[in-house]
């Protein structure tokens, strides 16, 4: 609606990962340094991480739209939680090779013969895994033993392992030096400052045709970054949200009067959140803990979206849970209770 209104192409604030809409800040620049340099070296693990919604997933789209390498035969895997067998399945169909019913030991002799079938071509593999951080670290090991792969001294099996910062506490634990070894290249991504989060606005609006209708007031962009903590994806919903706002009103100016409403508002829906998932657990037997379902008060938590895993965003909840008989918890365990009453009462194992 408010595209017509302000003679938008498109909505410039789209969630979707839209390559025509990746805003090159310094911070990915170097990202994508990172990985050209990994890719240079041809071989081993490039590794980059970031908390949700920071443009991990354009960043794999860039570098696979410019890379226009003949020597170079790229899949790309989007991660989930699986098994080590599972994930070989999932390296088979990225790669177009039989997975359905076959055992581990065929998956890895298909597997092995596809790699050798590239190096005989001189050409070598590039599989870049998103959302990385759902590999256990059986599949990680997976991956490593794949690397090992050799042609005339040189490696022909790469992998880029793209995740939030989870990924980071698995392949850097104790365990895992023979892994940690193999990594040649690791970048860490970071949210955006006040002067980049006010660029990137400014890009996306203008490649969605914007001519300076609405305006936006310069004082608003600092209470921008606040609020979304300089998070490419927040900033996405809380500009989005703006510009509704401005159609709604008829405004021909954001100024800083409207960020606030729709801060506000957005925070009233936070709030409401946090409610609702307060009463579920209710629904669902109140307390946790002990043989007979009884526990501690502390116990007890609202269960969190993915999204809000990131530390910045921690201070903000943390201020509505005061709110809200002042519950506090780590995210992580929030969301492992939620699930364990939810399976306890529909009689499903919790890995099921």
């Amino acid at each position: 609606m408010y595209c017509s209104y302000y003679n938008l192409k498109c909505k410039p604030f789209q969630l979707n990962t839209d390559p025509e809409f990746f805003f090159q800040s310094s911070m990915h620049k170097s990202a994508i340094a990172y990985m050209r340099y990994g890719l240079m070296q041809g071989e081993g693990f490039v590794v980059i991480t970031g908390f949700p919604g920071l443009g991990k997933t354009m960043l794999v789209r860039e570098l696979v739209k410019n890379l226009n390498d003949d020597d170079i035969v790229i899949g790309v895997m989007v991660s989930s939680q699986v098994g080590a067998t599972d994930t070989l399945r999932v390296i088979s169909g990225t790669f177009g090779l039989p997975f359905v019913d076959l055992d581990k030991a065929t998956l890895i002799v298909n597997i092995e013969q596809f790699i050798k079938s590239i190096s005989e071509s001189g050409k070598r593999i590039l599989l870049i895994v998103d959302e990385a951080q759902n590999l256990p670290k059986q599949s990680l090991e997976e991956l490593r033993m794949l690397s090992n792969f050799e042609r005339n001294g040189k490696i022909v099996f790469q992998t880029f392992l793209v995740g939030q910062k989870e990924l980071r506490h698995t392949i850097f634990a104790r365990d895992m030096d023979q892994f940690k070894q193999r990594i040649v290249s690791a970048f860490q991504l970071k949210p955006l400052n006040v002067l980049q989060t006010k660029e990137y606005i400014l890009f996306r609006l203008d490649k969605a045709g914007w001519d300076h209708n609405p305006e936006f007031n310069d004082d608003i962009f600092q209470k921008i970054h606040d609020f979304t903590n300089g998070v490419p994806r927040k900033i996405n919903t809380l500009c989005d949200r703006i510009l509704f706002y401005g159609y709604s009103s008829e405004l021909d100016a954001i100024d800083i009067e409207s960020v606030n409403k729709v801060i506000f508002e957005l925070e009233e829906e936070m709030i409401e959140d946090v409610e609702s998932f307060k009463k579920v657990v209710s629904d669902l037997g109140g307390q946790i803990g002990g043989d007979n379902g009884a526990g501690d008060e502390e116990d007890i938590y609202p269960i969190l979206s993915h999204d809000q895993e990131d530390s910045a965003l921690v201070s903000r909840i943390s201020r509505i849970e005061q709110k809200l008989e002042k519950l506090h918890a780590s995210h992580r365990k929030e969301k492992k209770l939620l699930r364990k009453t939810i399976m306890i009462q529909l009689g499903m194992d919790d890995e099921d």
